[in-house]
């Protein structure tokens, strides 16, 4: 079971609807309305939640909604709004629209919420409604249906430093030297199938997060053996520690594993392969290890190696602190970069909305966001407020729009659900 990985449903509550109430006192037979609106419903936010490292709990609970708001009353009294409904997940969490590269939310820092299905707003009550000509409004809103719709959920892991190399290179047993992480070790291949996280402490006020990557193949950036699992995992990374097995065990070649890795590394993500690394030459206190030692320096040049022994703990103090200096230099440059950068400037004002009208075979075809939450908050049972709907269809110019289109008197007019006889005045 991959537990770094799930798909969810999401809902948000629905709007409470508006009231239909009139001020009934003994000494004001005609009082007017005083309906009060609906409670917006509410949302379904992730929140990215500290201590989490998988998406177990959502494998079982897929299924998150939002409760409705409450429906508005008389004497001007408002619904209460609902609650959002908050689902925590881990830090590092990647929420995609289902079956679709549309990333609408990635939750990289602790506390940090994105909401993924909105509540509907509460509709009017008959409140709103009154004017000199329409003194008794017997009409109110409906509350707009919550958002809704199908995610697929990841975990990928928010680490400094990333552990990289064949199987049983000997990442797990550095990632075990130099943190407090105790990886599952042994002498096959594939005895890491989950990340593991580990603090390195290089002082007392200096350290950095490793995470022992599980073991890549030839084809893992095409997803062979356990690839996209394991490789996504790195992408956050600031840097990369390459791991060879010097001993060229299991009969490996060092040089080819070295250039395997980094060719599958830069087939899935570009990027990566412009990750800076350092390169680790591990299993030097194995006797094998010297028969392939000085192929692999000749190999590498004047590039800076680190020959190290995991088990032994042998040069790994000078690659830690290596590998912490780099870090720091790093950082260093992006909060530099950060603090040139121009403050974004958000345009708040929005383009008036366009509204498509299609001609079927049978029926015009009116598609729009808004036109579509004015008749979902119609109450079509109530004379007024079919009223009500055609001028706001006028308002939004959908009325032009169909007319353009060639909408005549009697013919049937579709929006959404919903389907509709066109009249051109319809009292409006």
């Amino acid at each position: 079971m991959n537990l770094d990985k799930a798909k969810i449903y999401v809902q948000g509550g629905r709007g409470g609807d508006g009231s239909i109430s009139f001020r009934r006192e003994k000494y004001i037979p005609r009082g007017g309305p005083n309906g009060g609106d609906g409670g917006s419903g509410g949302s379904v936010v992730l929140k990215a939640t500290e201590g989490m490292t998988t998406l177990i709990d959502l494998r079982y609970k897929p299924h998150q909604t939002a409760d409705n708001g409450q429906h508005g009353m008389g004497k001007l009294r408002n619904g209460g709004s609902a609650e959002d409904r908050v689902v925590r997940v881990p830090i590092g969490t990647v929420a995609r629209v289902h079956d679709s590269d549309e990333i609408i939310s990635d939750l990289d820092k602790v506390g940090q919420s994105f909401v993924v299905a909105r509540g509907g707003i509460g509709g009017r009550g008959n409140a709103h409604f009154r004017s000199s000509t329409f003194q008794t409004p017997r009409v109110a809103e409906k509350g707009e249906p919550g958002e809704e719709r199908t995610l697929d959920l990841e975990v990928k892991l928010i680490a400094d430093v990333g552990l990289v190399g064949f199987p049983n290179a000997g990442k797990s047993t550095l990632l075990s030297r130099t943190s407090a992480a105790n990886p599952k070790i042994a002498d096959y291949p594939f005895t890491t199938l989950t990340p593991n996280l580990g603090v390195v402490r290089i002082a007392n006020d200096k350290n950095f997060l490793l995470a022992d990557i599980p073991g890549l193949i030839d084809g893992a950036h095409a997803g062979s053996g356990l690839g996209h699992d394991f490789l996504r995992h790195i992408e956050r990374t600031k840097i990369l520690v390459h791991v060879i097995d010097v001993s060229a065990g299991d009969g490996r070649d060092p040089i080819e594993d070295f250039e395997q890795i980094n060719k599958e590394l830069s087939l899935y993500n570009k990027r990566l392969a412009r990750t800076p690394q350092l390169v680790a030459l591990n299993k030097t206190d194995l006797p094998a290890a010297q028969d392939h030692l000085q192929k692999v320096l000749g190999y590498f040049g004047k590039r800076k190696v680190y020959e190290i022994s995991a088990l032994t703990g042998q040069g790994v103090n000078l690659l830690m602190t290596s590998t912490y200096r780099l870090l720091n230099h790093i950082n260093k440059e992006i909060q530099k970069k950060s603090s040139q950068q121009k403050p974004m400037v958000i345009n708040e004002s929005r383009p008036k909305e366009k509204i498509k009208v299609t001609h079927g075979k049978n029926h015009f075809s009116v598609e729009g966001k808004e036109v579509r939450r004015a008749a979902l908050m119609t109450d079509f049972g109530n004379e007024q407020a079919i009223v009500m709907f055609h001028r706001k269809l006028k308002r939004m110019g959908a009325i032009n729009a169909l007319m353009k289109a060639g909408v005549q008197e009697g013919d049937t007019v579709q929006i959404d659900e919903f389907e509709f006889t066109f009249n051109q005045n319809s009292n409006g």
